[in-house]
């Protein structure tokens, strides 16, 4: 049987955040653009779209509404912080300063200008915790979370003026590139669905399939040395197809892999109670006034576990515990007015707009999510008493491994603590939750000081939490027309990587870590220099 023949301008491997900015940078250049993807229609939009929607940018309207005085020169300065680059570092730094210099008009402006708009509470995670991180609040939530970004960008996509120049096949999975005169002019592979075989012809290539975490054995062969071995077991946050086989045809064909070592996870992921591959797991955004505690319930220190500091740091010390996975004990007080999911799934009244609810939520917690949580998930126990919430936690793990009094004795010492009033208070996570509760984008959803045993608080809430594989920071090395570079730092012609598929620009633009936010702008920085390049060419 012969191929199935595709022809177009340019042929666009992925339909994810980045894959859909090239090809609307593209059809704003009017040209003929081909989207290949292995999923399914009904995930157009990728991982972005079971986002939260956050994205890092300065000097946008609602900063300044917010009286945050904010700068590029300030983001680059807190940028080269967290991400502690390499001498050998050059493009991952020339697109974190090209990040910093255009976050505003190149990716708030241009969203704006697409009808996606953002809520006008800033939001400040990865504030820093031992090298200084975010200086002030940059995280802007997209109206509708990934859901709603995702599905602004298609409807502009699918009815802009040159939409007739766009199709897109699903289903499809590359197996290869070929060239034509020297230069990469298109790919072939499968369509699953069919089981036929296809070839796609363009001028240019742009792959834009998304990183290598959706590979749990990959993640395990690349971890960062410096951790010792990954955890036994992790949990998958990444997309199923982020799989890094086309990281290998890319490699093969005299691209530049840099940095696959250097990876984004979290530290708070439970299994997905309604999963859609094997190992799915979730992200919670982790209460502040919980006790994070080690697999024998003894409390993770010397210094004390808190969100929104350092994710890299948080994942660091689990990664060292016994067991290599962790605990959260709280109450269901404090799991309402503070714990979040990182996504569009479980946060429906962010997903869907709607205000009042939003507004519920941020006045009185969220009920509604800790009940579905409390429900649904396999890694949360309940109990009126500590002993109980012990035992329970043992049964859950099947082992004996938490210790009643342990745990009792680290709950009485931090109740204890709270007890004294502020003036004696002698606890690094108290002092952390005094600070953030300055800001009132955390004060809102952050208890004032909040007792564990708390009958008033019951029940007494313990959760199973593992480190949950998620983002690439390395990737095929890009230069700042994301034009795909050979080893001796020579553009490959006609071959493009954008995305997480580019370690998010240059093989590498976080470095060590993200100010958070920056993985789906760097998704539109990075596909609309692509689209740009070369349809400017």
């Amino acid at each position: 049987m012969s191929d199935k023949i595709y022809k177009a301008d340019i042929i666009i491997v992925g339909t994810g955040l980045a894959g859909i900015a090239a090809a609307i940078e593209l059809l704003d250049h009017n040209k003929r653009v081909l989207l290949i993807d292995r999923d399914t229609e009904d995930n157009l939009g990728g991982l972005a779209k079971w986002s939260f929607g956050g994205i890092c940018m300065s000097g946008t309207p609602e900063q300044k509404r917010m009286r945050i005085k904010d700068s590029p020169e300030l983001l680059l300065q807190d940028w080269h912080s967290f991400a502690e680059f390499g001498e050998e570092d050059f493009w991952p730094k020339e697109w974190a300063k090209h990040y910093t210099e255009n976050s505003l008009e190149k990716i708030y402006h241009w969203l704006r200008e697409r009808n996606v708009e953002f809520l006008a509470m800033v939001n400040w995670p990865e504030r820093g915790l031992f090298v200084p991180g975010n200086s002030v609040p940059r995280w802007h939530i997209t109206w509708g979370t990934g859901h709603g970004l995702i599905e602004a960008l298609i409807h502009h996509m699918h009815h802009h003026p040159n939409s007739s120049n766009l199709k897109i096949k699903y289903q499809h999975k590359v197996t290869g590139l070929f060239k034509s005169a020297g230069a990469i002019s298109g790919c072939y592979g499968i369509i699953e669905s069919e089981k036929e075989s296809f070839r796609a012809e363009g001028d240019a290539v742009i792959m834009a399939a998304g990183g290598i975490c959706g590979n749990l054995d990959l993640v395990r062969k690349l971890w960062y040395k410096p951790w010792g071995d990954p955890p036994e077991k992790m949990l998958n946050g990444s997309h199923k197809y982020a799989d890094g086989d086309l990281h290998d045809i890319v490699e093969k064909e005299g691209g530049r892999l840099t940095h696959l070592d250097k990876q984004f996870h979290y530290a708070a992921g439970i299994h997905h109670p309604n999963p859609r591959h094997p190992g799915h797991g979730l992200s919670l955004i982790p209460p502040k006034s919980a006790l994070w505690v080690n697999a024998h319930g003894k409390r993770i220190g010397p210094v004390p576990l808190v969100t929104a500091y350092d994710t890299r740091y948080l994942v660091e010390q689990i990664c060292k515990q016994p067991g290599a996975y962790s605990w959260q004990v709280l109450n269901r007080k404090i799991m309402e007015r503070e714990l979040a999911v990182s996504g569009s799934e479980y946060m429906t009244d962010f997903r869907d707009k709607k205000k009042l609810g939003v507004i519920k939520t941020l006045l009185f917690g969220n009920k509604p999510l800790t009940d579905r949580l409390l429900n649904e998930s396999v890694d949360i126990v309940t109990a009126h008493s500590i002993r109980e919430l012990a035992g329970k936690m043992n049964s859950l793990n099947g082992d004996r491994r938490v210790n009643a009094d342990l745990v009792e004795r680290e709950i009485k010492q931090f109740d204890e603590n709270i007890g004294r009033g502020n003036k004696f208070m002698n606890d690094d996570q108290l002092r952390r939750i005094a600070h953030v509760r300055q800001f009132i984008g955390d004060r809102l959803r952050t208890c004032k000081f909040q007792k564990i045993d708390d009958p008033k608080a019951y029940p007494l809430i313990a959760i199973r939490e593992f480190i949950l594989a998620r983002k690439s920071l390395g990737g095929i090395q890009t230069d700042l027309k994301s034009r795909v570079l050979t080893p001796d730092g020579k553009p490959l012609p006609g071959l493009y990587a954008v995305g997480e598929a580019a370690g998010f620009g240059g093989g590498g633009i976080h470095g060590l870590r993200s100010l958070e936010g920056t993985f789906l702008g760097s998704c539109i920085l990075t596909g609309r220099a692509a689209g740009k390049s070369i349809g400017s060419s």
